[in-house]
């Protein structure tokens, strides 16, 4: 005797549901019997609206963040924005805990993660290049590093510090008014704020010494 079970389609939308983040397999349940119970109006309508999104969104060419396909994002096009102050953040979602304290008006660069060789993160997987290509049109920025305050973020500021060492750039770094351990991501519009009006400046160090051997 055969066990009850859903349809195969049903099961498939359950398994596909689930791979996305922080949807374990009873979660994905839920969610494939409301799309089935709202009808077949509503499922076309999230069908459409994923389809579109997939098939429009981009990344954008200067700054990483979502743009609609070849175009800049809507900061990058902004010729309001004060093109003196590029923040770096980690991932392009970081730009948003930014954007909504209401107390930045400069560029973004979105480096697309963060150092980590244990993971396989290598400087070379990141927009690192693409950073120093966009300090040196702007002699005389302020580079603000907005990336996380944990093991990896620090590593990975030091790193960034080091290269933009000699560009005529001004290097700062977020106050630690955020939590340790703490991303953006996580981080409430306040304590961005506070952490941006409290950012401090990084010294460029010197160059190691040549040795006498």
């Amino acid at each position: 005797m055969k066990a009850q079970d859903y349809p195969a389609a049903v099961r498939e939308l359950i398994t596909q549901l689930s791979h996305l983040p922080g949807t374990g397999r009873r979660s994905a349940e839920r969610l494939a019997l409301w799309i089935l119970k709202n009808g077949q109006t509503d499922a076309s309508a999230l069908a459409q609206a994923i389809t579109a999104a997939v098939e429009s969104t981009a990344m954008c060419p200067r700054c990483g963040f979502f743009a609609a396909k070849g175009e800049l994002c809507t900061a990058c096009s902004d010729p309001a924005r004060d093109a003196s102050q590029i923040c770096v953040v980690e991932q392009a979602t970081d730009v948003l805990p930014i954007e909504r304290s209401g107390f930045f008006h400069g560029l973004y660069h979105c480096l697309g993660g963060k150092l980590s060789p244990l993971d396989g993160v290598m400087p070379e997987n990141l927009a690192v290049d693409k950073l120093i290509e966009r300090v040196r049109s702007h002699p005389d920025c302020e580079v603000i590093l907005a990336v996380g305050s944990d093991v990896e973020g620090e590593a990975t500021a030091l790193f960034l510090a080091e290269q933009l060492r000699n560009l005529p750039c001004r290097i700062s770094r977020l106050a630690q008014g955020m939590p340790a351990g703490a991303g953006l991501a996580q981080t409430d519009a306040i304590t961005v704020m506070r952490a941006l009006q409290g950012r401090t400046q990084m010294e460029k160090s010197a160059s190691p010494e040549p040795s006498d051997n």
